[in-house]
């Protein structure tokens, strides 16, 4: 009777999907202790930054609570000095919004805001206790940029690691920042949309690559850490190409970098100069947008859209060349840092002393058989 239940297609689809259900709800729980204890912290930095500022209790004060509160849990490690230091940070980080949300839901003056306020406040509680840490580490003082934090690491489910690299190469600071026409020749929506998902400048210091450079090898260093190139350039893109070739009347032409974002439901089309930005590249940035729009694009994707990452520009003078556009482009610097010695780099065996040397060990091989 057993194995007749075990072969039967509907039980086994049963058994898939209860243990799909144990999951969700084992994910949910985890999430649910999770909000309670971050609330749970909160509440417990409100009350140290209260009774510190009203009794006037001075350094000491932390360890008399972590010394006490041991002894209640011992076997709780929640308790420590530092961490009882930021469970106060992460309360004067967050003040403004009493745990009495309702009262600010129903309250009638400035409701919108009043609202997107309460939503904040319970935003902050979905997060791992460790990235508040360093996101509280990184932001002090700065209550927007923490909570911008915290939602994009919401938004793409970050890791505790990739958080701290977005931290570490000033993501708030560049995000939205590259000049662009988008206001100009999006509808508002989606123009918002694309222009927060650009960066001025991206940093492309993932890459080691030497001082005096061409852009084949800038290139050629970007795709073979397209991973991290996709993290660059934010969430929603795929990879789709590089050289991408496109045939535009009798010329053979080539796309240096070809993405799709998923989340505006278009192509990318991204032209890398390592020279300062210059006029004539917006033209064959535009010609190469409408010819993927003419042989790429599908009735269902969005216009396609256009970002030069060059090594230098003029705002003005880019400004002016993007309002004389009528295709959605925007125009943006590179940083990096990393560069490798020249005489370093000159020592590094090229891809065909490599093949070479490895043809030799394999017919050096065959000759000892």
């Amino acid at each position: 009777m057993s194995s007749l239940i075990k072969t039967d297609v509907k039980y086994r689809n049963w058994i898939k999907d209860v243990s799909k259900r144990f999951r969700q709800s084992q994910l949910k729980a985890a999430v649910n202790v999770n909000s309670e204890m971050l609330r749970f912290y909160w509440g417990l930095g409100r009350d140290i930054a209260v009774m510190s500022e009203e009794a006037g209790y001075g350094s000491g004060f932390y360890k008399s609570i972590s010394s006490d509160l041991k002894d209640v849990f011992p076997d709780i490690r929640s308790f420590s000095t530092t961490n009882l230091k930021y469970m106060r940070y992460f309360y004067e980080m967050y003040p403004s919004v009493s745990e009495n949300r309702q009262q600010l839901v129903d309250a009638s003056d400035d409701n919108e805001n009043r609202q997107q306020s309460v939503d904040d406040f319970d935003t902050i509680f979905q997060i791992p206790w460790g990235h508040h840490v360093q996101i509280l580490g990184r932001c002090k003082g700065n209550p927007e940029k923490a909570l911008f934090y915290v939602k994009k690491t919401l938004e793409n489910d970050w890791s505790r690691a990739v958080l701290m690299n977005f931290l570490d190469t000033d993501l708030y600071e560049r995000q939205g920042k590259a000049i662009t026409n988008f206001s100009l020749t999006l509808p508002e929506d989606q123009s918002e949309l694309a222009q927060a998902i650009t960066k001025d400048p991206y940093n492309f210091d993932f890459i080691a690559i030497r001082e005096k450079y061409n852009e084949k090898e800038l290139k050629d260093a970007l795709l073979a850490n397209v991973e991290k190139l996709l993290m660059e350039l934010g969430s929603g893109f795929a990879y789709a190409g590089r050289e991408v070739e496109l045939s535009i009347g009798k010329t053979e032409n080539f796309v240096d970098l070809l993405f799709y974002n998923y989340k505006l439901h278009c192509f990318f089309v991204v032209e890398v100069k390592i020279g300062e930005f210059q006029s004539a590249d917006m033209g064959q940035l535009g010609t190469y947008m409408v010819a993927v729009n003419h042989q790429m694009k599908s009735e269902k994707d969005g216009p396609t859209m256009g970002l030069i990452i060059c090594k230098s520009k003029d705002n003005v003078k880019a400004q002016y060349a993007l309002e004389a556009s009528s295709q959605p482009m925007g125009i943006a610097v590179y940083d990096i840092n990393r560069f490798l010695p020249e005489d370093y780099r000159s020592s590094l065996p090229t891809i065909e002393e490599i093949e070479a040397e490895l043809t030799d060990k394999e017919e050096g091989g065959q000759d000892d058989e």
